[in-house]
């Protein structure tokens, strides 16, 4: 509890308020997004809803504390340089509330209607609405300055592509399952209350529970990475580094940068922040980035010379110790992207200097993934009702049979651990219904279009209603703020 000296009352209250947004964000997530996963094995008879929930509830926890916490910074990427770096001044705590709040609001609304959106495209929007607003609020930017927009491609891509995936490939198996396994009972609707043969129940069991084990190793994420962004901007004595990491890699700057930094140019220790963010938002010069490169490392390097570890970090120092870190692991990471470092063996040796000093900086508690699991648990045994429904018997003409269940459930699982592998955060809503849509589509079951136009408005809609809720609620808090 020593942690309780470095609270002020108005930092105790944000982070108090910070920390709940995330957690109830995490919560209705839970009811809203893993809905999709027990739909199938409710109207399939395969368990009875209360059980079904309570299951699909324990499989989301683990999945969230086996989590690697690839996709939680992935999210936290999408923020601008100096939200992230500042997450602890006025503009970090309006960032925190605006993009939280915007997504709560659209969660709730689109569950309130039945409507299966997507969590994950609701907060990538709100992000990039607060990153909008942020470089027209902030004198000297541009619009649009300082939003990751390499990173954005690549998370929309994931998103824009995931589903594709989810209606082409459960069609697929299901017309495979259809000419392999010649079990008639298989491809029949439930008749009544009557659960389906010993065999089938178990194969819909286990894809309902892979689907929730991988939706909370995806999208419980997302919250952990805001809630460690947070935790850095009020306690960064605590939680600005790793204090339990190894350093040893960390107490010399390796040659590759000096290498590449001798060319006559150099720029003072305060400069150097400057010139690292400047590439980071829009690329400049790569002559003087080598340079500020070479200053940053050497002041880590400086920093950490005759320490063992990060507890020999002065409290004070921890938070502008992880700035340097930060700023050198991603400048780092850009260079190599952009093919700015040419010799391979220079790479190498950049990568993992780069992946040490990504380590002590991108961890999450374990009392974070705890409280992020338990909210995500809780969130899917309560409110899941309204999707199921929407899942179970608006998709298709035709009630929901084991095969396609099993199809659906088997392509979203496989789906969202490969996108959980690389880091990229994908819509367990949007693969999971596009699953039983293809399902629904090989089986000549017929689509409702009501429903499925319904569907692809709330998915149209999300990306800009997010971002314009997030924009104007960070403009009203950032001036509010501004008034203690």
């Amino acid at each position: 509890m020593d942690f309780l000296g470095d609270l002020t009352f108005a930092s105790g209250f944000f982070l108090l308020l910070a920390v709940g947004l995330a957690l109830g964000f995490e919560m209705v997530n839970g009811f809203h997004d893993t809905a999709n996963a027990v739909a199938t094995v409710i109207y399939t008879n395969t368990l009875r809803p209360n059980i079904a929930v309570v299951y699909s509830g324990i499989m989301n926890f683990t999945g969230v504390l086996l989590s690697s916490g690839a996709v939680a910074f992935g999210i936290v990427a999408l923020l601008p340089v100096e939200l992230v770096l500042n997450s602890g001044s006025n503009t970090g705590f309006a960032m925190v509330f605006a993009l939280l709040t915007s997504a709560i609001i659209w969660n709730v609304g689109t569950w309130y209607l039945g409507l299966p959106a997507s969590s994950s495209h609701t907060l990538i929007g709100a992000i990039l609405g607060v990153g909008l607003a942020n470089s027209l609020l902030t004198p000297g930017q541009t619009f649009g300055e300082g939003v990751n927009w390499a990173k954005a491609q690549e998370v929309f891509t994931s998103l824009l592509v995931s589903p594709m995936i989810g209606f082409i490939f459960a069609a697929l198996l299901f017309l495979v399952l259809k000419t392999l396994v010649k079990r008639p009972e298989l491809y029949r609707a439930p008749e009544g209350d009557a659960p389906p043969p010993l065999w089938i129940r178990a194969i819909l069991i286990f894809t309902c529970g892979g689907v929730s084990f991988a939706h909370g190793s995806n999208d419980g994420q997302k919250g952990m990475g805001l809630i460690v962004l947070i935790l850095v901007g009020i306690l960064p004595g605590i939680y600005a580094l790793d204090l339990n990491a190894n350093i040893s890699h960390l107490t010399n700057e390796p040659a590759a940068i000096v290498k590449y930094a001798s060319t006559g140019t150099t720029i003072a220790a305060k400069d150097a922040d400057t010139v690292l963010s400047k590439y980071l938002k829009n690329g400049d010069d790569k002559i003087i980035t080598f340079a500020a490169l070479d200053t940053k490392s050497k002041q880590i390097a400086t920093k950490l010379a005759g320490k063992t570890s990060f507890q020999q970090v002065a409290k004070n120092e921890r938070k502008d110790l992880r700035s340097d870190i930060y700023l050198v692991s991603k400048t780092i990471g850009k260079l190599i992207k952009g093919n700015k470092i040419t010799d391979v063996a220079d790479v190498q040796v950049l990568k993992n200097y780069q992946k040490d000093l990504t380590k002590v900086t991108e961890y999450i508690p374990t009392w974070v993934k705890a409280a992020v699991a338990i909210a995500l648990g809780v969130g899917t045994t309560i409110g899941w009702k309204r999707i199921v429904v929407t899942v179970g018997e608006k998709i298709g003409k035709e009630h929901l049979n084991y095969g396609q269940g099993a199809s659906a459930e088997l392509v979203a699982m496989s789906t969202i651990m490969a996108a959980d592998h690389l880091g990229l955060p994908v819509s367990t809503t949007h693969v999971l219904a596009s699953g039983i849509a293809g399902t629904m589509t090989a089986n000549g079951s017929g689509l409702q279009k009501e429903t499925v136009m319904s569907i692809a408005l709330a998915w149209v809609l999300t990306l800009p209603v997010s971002m314009i809720l997030s924009a104007t609620l960070f403009a009203i808090s950032s001036f509010v703020l501004k008034l203690f």
